[in-house]
């Protein structure tokens, strides 16, 4: 089994920045799944916001927060980070951390149904 537990959650002023982080652990996950930020906002079906390959090198981001968000990972600490910067209100959302263990394709990353572990979400407030 796997576990993801999201912190980093909270209210920010719009323009504001925030760090979200994500942890794994279990006996059986591996630094070699592919790992992604979803978020849901009330009323809202759940997206996309960024993903991540297993060492890196390929990242990828939902159109609507290209150039403020940043998704990175610690593999040595079983971490994956989402760094949010000129955060606006509609960012305002539950984001899930996300692992898959046999992520390959772009397509396949920004699939909410492809992957296998979810953790149970951080709040994320942005006040206008």
């Amino acid at each position: 089994q796997v576990q993801l537990v999201e912190s980093g959650g909270g209210l920010v002023q719009a323009g504001g920045s925030l760090r979200l982080s994500c942890e794994a652990s279990g006996r059986t996950f591996s630094n070699n799944y592919g790992m992604g930020w979803f978020r849901q906002a009330p009323g809202k079906e759940r997206e996309f916001v960024a993903a991540i390959n297993w060492n890196g090198v390929r990242t990828y981001y939902g159109d609507s927060v290209k150039g403020r968000f940043t998704i990175s990972r610690d593999n040595a600490k079983n971490t994956m980070y989402l760094q949010i910067d000129k955060l606006k209100p509609e960012d305002t959302a539950v984001y899930y951390c996300a692992a898959n263990p046999s992520a390959w394709a772009e397509e396949v990353y920004r699939m909410q149904g492809s992957y296998n572990y979810w953790g149970q979400g951080t709040q994320v407030t942005v006040s206008s």
